[in-house]
This record gives C-alpha cells, sequence and structure tokens, in this order.
C-alpha cells in the first residue's frame, strides 16, 4: 500500500527515472517479492597461488548476472599495481593482466561463480636451484611463524603464499567490483600521502578529482602533489643507496555512496569493521584509519562530530541531500555510510626484506646469521596504494549488494531506485 502511495505522488518524479516503463516496473515488483523471500547470496572472494606459482588465481561468488565488465580498467589496474617509484625486478619481469576462466559470456556476468587468473612470468617454484629452501627467517616477514606453524624449517612455502604478489589477485577482484559501483555512480580514488617526512595536504573531493587523479598519474610515486613527489623519490632512493627499505601512509576515497549501506545490527555486518579488515589483510599494513582517525582522541566532541544540514538542491544526488560541513567520520557512521566520501588511510611498515639483511638465526642448526635475501623493492607503498583503494572498494561493493540485492543487474537496479525513490520523499506517513 505505501508503494501505491508513492506512485501517484506527483510533487517531484523519480531521482532516476526508468526509460524501459513497464518493463522497470515489473522488475521492481519482482525485486520487492524477493526481499521477502530470497536471502541474497553475500558476494565474496577467496584467492590462490604462489609469488613463483604458475599462475594467480581469484574465486568471485554473489556478482550478478548481466554486469558489463571492462576488461581494460580491470588491466590498467593491475598495471598501476606493479607501478611505482622504488619497486624491484620482478615487475620488469611480469605483465599483469587478467584472463576470465568462468562466469563471464560476451563480456558480462553470468551469475556464476567467475574466477580469474593471472599468469605468472617467472614461475618456477618447483626449481630447487632457482627457488632454493631459506632457512634464515627474515625479521618482519612470515618466515618464522610460519615455518613454526607448518613444522618445518623451510621458510620457502610460507614465503611463496605470504608474499605481496598476492595482492594481484585482490586487485582484480576489487577492480571488477568497481565495475558495478561505477554503474551506480561511486567512484575510487587511492594515493600515497606520505612517505616518511614528505608528505602532500591535498584534499581530495568531488570538484578537484579529475584533476588529482591526472597529478596523481604524472607522479612517479603516485602522489599527487609535486613537491611531495620529489622529496618522496629523494628518500626512496637513500633507502637504496642505505640498502635499506622505506614505508609510508596511503589514502582511499570513495565517492557517490548513498546512506544506510552497512549496518549497525551486528558487529560483523558493520561497514567500517569490514573495511578496516580488508586493509590490515594486506601485507605489510600496520594500521588503519577511517575519516579523522586517531586524531579523534585529542579533540573535544564539538570538534569532531560533523554537523548535519539539509540542501534542498541536492535532493537528487547521493546524499539525497544530507549534507555536513566537516567529514571527519569519514562517511561513516555506527557502520553505515551517511552520504559524505568514505575516507580510508592506511598505513604500510617498511619492506621487511632488506639489501643487507638483518640478525637472525639458521632454523636448522639455531646459530646467529643473517636473514636471506629474496628480490624485493625498496618501497612497495604506491603499489599498496592501488590495493587499498581496490579492496576497500570490492567491501562497499559486498555491502552495496546486501542492500540492494538481486540476482541480475536488472533487480539490483530496480531495488536501488525504488530505495532511491522512498527516501527522498521521507517522511513515507
Amino acid at each position: 500500500m505505501r508503494r501505491a502511495n508513492q506512485k501517484t505522488h506527483t510533487q517531484r518524479p523519480s531521482p532516476r527515472p526508468s526509460p524501459q516503463g513497464r518493463e522497470r516496473e515489473w522488475a521492481s515488483a519482482l525485486a520487492q517479492q524477493r526481499s521477502r523471500y530470497h536471502v541474497c547470496m553475500t558476494l565474496t572472494y577467496h584467492t590462490a597461488g604462489e609469488s613463483h606459482g604458475p599462475a594467480l588465481t581469484t574465486l568471485i561468488n554473489g556478482m550478478p548476472a548481466g554486469l558489463e565488465i571492462d576488461i581494460d580498467f580491470i588491466n590498467a589496474e593491475l598495471t598501476r599495481r606493479q607501478g611505482g617509484y622504488g619497486r624491484g625486478g620482478r615487475q620488469r619481469i611480469e605483465s599483469d593482466a587478467v584472463t576470465f576462466l568462468a562466469g563471464v559470456r560476451r563480456g558480462h556476468t553470468t551469475g556464476a561463480p567467475i574466477v580469474m587468473q593471472i599468469p605468472n612470468k617467472d614461475s618456477r617454484l618447483d626449481d630447487l636451484e632457482k627457488t632454493p629452501p631459506v632457512h634464515r627467517p627474515r625479521p618482519g616477514h612470515a618466515d618464522l611463524a610460519g615455518s613454526i606453524k607448518w613444522l618445518t624449517t623451510d621458510c620457502r612455502e610460507t614465503l611463496e603464499r605470504a608474499s605481496a604478489r598476492e595482492t594481484a589477485a585482490r586487485t582484480a577482484a576489487g577492480a571488477l567490483a568497481r565495475c558495478l559501483l561505477r554503474d551506480f555512480g561511486i567512484e575510487a580514488f587511492g594515493f600515497v600521502r606520505s612517505i616518511l617526512d614528505a608528505t602532500t595536504d591535498v584534499q581530495p573531493d568531488e570538484s578537484n578529482l579529475e584533476q588529482l587523479i591526472e597529478a596523481r598519474e604524472a607522479s612517479e610515486v603516485y602522489c599527487p602533489d609535486a613537491d611531495a613527489s620529489e622529496t618522496m623519490i629523494a628518500h626512496i632512493r637513500q633507502a637504496k643507496v642505505d640498502k635499506d627499505t622505506v614505508g609510508g601512509i596511503v589514502e582511499a576515497h570513495i565517492f557517490g555512496c548513498v546512506p544506510g549501506i552497512g549496518s549497525c545490527v551486528n558487529w560483523h555486518e558493520k561497514l567500517d569493521a569490514r573495511i578496516a579488515g580488508a586493509v590490515m589483510g594486506i601485507q605489510a599494513f600496520k594500521a588503519v584509519e577511517i575519516g579523522l582517525g586517531r586524531a579523534c582522541a585529542f579533540r573535544p566532541g564539538s570538534q569532531v562530530h560533523d554537523p548535519i544540514a539539509f540542501d534542498e538542491h541536492q535532493r537528487d544526488a547521493a546524499n539525497l541531500g544530507f549534507v555536513r560541513s566537516s567529514n571527519n567520520a569519514g562517511g561513516l557512521e555506527g557502520g553505515m555510510t551517511n552520504g559524505m566520501p568514505i575516507v580510508v588511510s592506511g598505513t604500510m611498515k617498511p619492506i621487511s626484506t632488506l639489501l643487507r639483511g638483518l640478525p637472525s638465526i639458521d632454523l636448522n642448526t639455531k646459530e646467529a646469521q643473517h636473514s636471506d635475501y629474496e628480490r624485493s623493492d625498496i618501497c612497495a607503498v604506491s603499489a599498496a596504494s592501488v590495493v587499498m583503494e581496490n579492496v576497500v572498494a570490492f567491501e562497499i561493493a559486498r555491502a552495496f549488494l546486501e542492500k540492494f540485492c538481486g540476482d541480475s543487474m536488472h533487480q539490483v537496479q530496480a531495488n536501488y531506485d525504488a530505495f532511491m525513490e522512498m527516501a527522498s520523499q521521507l517522511p513515507l506517513e
């Protein structure tokens, strides 16, 4: 009855009127019927593969049928992940590109599980001469803990899976999820905020986004600030001279999310918790912050919480007209999006493989030794910004589909449109 009353509402049209007329009405009715009786499959992904194995593989479940896949965009994200000043020799060997093995037909998803594969050109896992056992664990890496966990003194099998090479598979998953988000006007932007004491003060928003993307693409360290980029490069260059490594802080901004994605009902449904878990799951990340983050501890509440206002001129925008004069919450309150841009920052520690090595032991003899050296990067912060941008996007897509679920993109679109229409007409009674 409430939905029927809305259809006769004449003050303003639906914020996203459908060109398909009756077909869209049928789809909307079907979507509402499904929402009563059908529990949607959660969007998930798993990865498999080793650093020097034959390939990396990503399995994605829960993607609706009918999503148009932009494979050029996915491959461009993989290429960006390989770039950045301070990367090692591996990036000159690989030229990452994804191949779809299942779940896609003629450029569109079918609703079946999706399998993506990224071949490794430097595949030599079973060649003991080129890929020998490792008995001297590297401090800061998974070597020691993994060897003890699996009751072996050879760190090789641990380090092959623990390697950040695996993030190529996660970047592909996130880039695929962004194909869906883009259909609903949601865009992601990631960049390097700082390396050591070199920091940029840029503040991305929708008005300067294109300019910042252009500036980021012109930077060897993916920082949209030419002066800060120059200092960052100098730090990385000096680290190489010192046979050392450096880390940094990366940031992701997500624009265009409507309010209400995520949930406050259960802790594991909170979108900020999911995002934090995804970011901390990236190799070498030691901290994650949302919005103002830890700086909230040093301000009173009056200087933390973002005042709420309503702008009638933005009623048809993704934020439904609910605006803030600040965004200290980083677009998330109570585990849900609030219509403001989502802002996430992550801290990556310096790479744990140093050219000069670090004090360690031989796991067989227990005698003091220097850690083994595996070909590695001096700095991978630029690549990490790409990885974080995409894993954050995947978590948003997961929560988005939980709210606007459907077996096909037609149903997802219908659910989205119905929600936007009702939300824009509050109060409904």
